[in-house]
C-alpha cells in the first residue's frame, strides 16, 4: 500500500506543538527525528551504547517531524496540517521558535515491514541447529535439531554473528542434562537451542516483556516448553538458579554488569559464553571477568564481533 509523507523541518523546541497538530489528522503515524534525542541518550547512564557511529552524533540544526497519510484525501489533510501549524506558531508571538516550517511531500510504499522480511528469511544452519521460521515447512536431517522461530515480536534470528558464535560455542560445551541459564534471551533462540541439543532445564530472562512472550512462544512452537522457563528480570537479579552453563549475548558494558552475579549462578566448573563484543571493549570485558577468577577458554571473532567461553 502507498502512503504519502510529509516532513516538516522545525525545531526541538516546537516539534511536540508540530507532532500534536499531525495527531489530530492522521492515524497511520507520526515520527519526530531529533538530533537532542540522541545527546540524552549519550547522557542517559542507564542506557548502554555498545559503539555508536561518530556521525550519529554530528549536530544539526533542523528537526525533522514526519507524518503519513492515505493518498486519497492527502492534498486536503496536508493543506491543513500546514495551516494549522502556522497559526499556532502566530499564537504564540514569537514565544516558541518554530523554525523554517519547510514543508516536502513523497510518496512512499508502505508494506508492512515484517512481512517483507518474511519474504527474504531462509532456514538458518548452525551446526546441529536449524533456525528455521514458523511459516515455512523444513524436512530435517538426521541429527539436526530444529528451534522454530517467529521473530517478528523480538530480536533473535541466528543470522547475526553474535547469536552463530554462541550457538556454535554452545554445541561445544553443552553436556547432556545441563541446566542452563540464557540472559538477555531476546527471542530465546540460545536456550532454546541449548534444550533441543540436551540440556535438562533451561531458564531464559529478558528485562522486555516482549521478549519474554516471543521467546515463550518460540519454545512452544520448538516442542520444549516442558524444559523451558520463561521470565521477565533484570540480568540476574532476583535468580536463585545454579547453572552448569550460563549465556550472555548482549554488548560489553551490560557484560560488565552482569559480571558479579555470575558466579553465585554458575556452578564450580561450569562454563560462560559471552556474546556481543566489539574489538574495542574485548580487553575491557576480559578485564572484569579474569578478575573474577574465570578462566578463559576460547576466544571466537566472527566479522567485527567476538565471542568468548569461560570455565569457572
Amino acid at each position: 500500500m502507498k502512503f504519502i509523507e510529509l516532513t516538516v523541518h522545525t525545531t526541538s523546541e516546537a516539534s511536540e506543538i508540530v507532532s500534536d497538530v499531525m495527531w489530530e489528522h492522521t492515524s497511520c503515524g507520526v515520527t519526530v527525528c531529533d538530533h537532542n534525542d540522541i545527546l540524552a541518550l549519550q547522557r542517559d547512564s542507564s542506557v548502554f551504547w555498545d559503539y555508536m557511529d561518530d556521525s550519529v552524533a554530528e549536530p544539526t540544526q533542523d528537526v525533522l517531524v514526519k507524518c503519513y497519510f492515505e493518498p486519497d484525501g492527502a492534498e486536503e489533510s496536508i493543506f491543513a496540517v500546514m495551516r494549522e501549524i502556522r497559526a499556532r506558531r502566530d499564537l504564540c508571538g514569537g514565544a516558541i521558535a518554530f523554525g523554517t516550517l519547510e514543508d516536502a511531500k513523497r510518496e512512499i510504499e508502505g508494506d508492512d515491514w515484517i512481512d517483507v522480511w518474511k519474504k527474504h528469511f531462509r532456514p538458518i544452519h548452525i551446526g546441529r541447529i536449524v533456525v528455521v521460521p514458523e511459516w515455512l515447512s523444513y524436512s530435517k536431517e538426521p541429527r539436526e535439531e530444529i528451534v522454530s522461530l517467529d521473530s517478528s515480536m523480538a530480536f533473535g534470528t541466528g543470522e547475526h554473528e553474535t547469536t552463530r558464535m554462541c550457538v556454535e560455542l554452545l554445541q561445544e560445551y553443552l553436556k547432556e542434562g545441563d541446566v542452563v541459564l540464557d540472559v538477555g534471551c531476546g527471542s530465546g533462540i540460545l536456550g532454546i537451542s541449548a534444550a533441543k541439543l540436551g540440556a535438562k532445564l533451561c531458564y531464559l530472562s529478558d528485562l522486555d516483556p516482549v521478549a519474554v512472550q516471543s521467546a515463550t512462544h518460540n519454545a512452544f512452537k520448538s516442542g520444549v516448553s516442558e524444559k523451558v522457563v520463561v521470565s521477565q528480570a533484570d540480568l540476574l537479579n532476583g535468580s536463585e538458579c545454579k547453572a552448569d552453563l550460563v549465556l550472555a549475548n548482549i554488548t560489553a558494558e551490560v557484560l560488565a554488569l552482569l559480571a558479579p552475579s555470575v558466579p553465585n549462578a554458575l556452578k564450580d566448573g561450569g562454563t560462560l559464553i559471552l556474546s556481543g563484543i566489539i574489538e574495542e571493549r574485548l580487553g575491557f570485558v576480559k578485564e572484569v571477568y579474569a578478575a573474577l577468577g574465570f578462566t578463559l577458554l576460547q576466544e571466537r571473532r566472527d566479522g567485527e564481533w567476538f565471542a568468548l567461553a569461560y570455565r569457572k
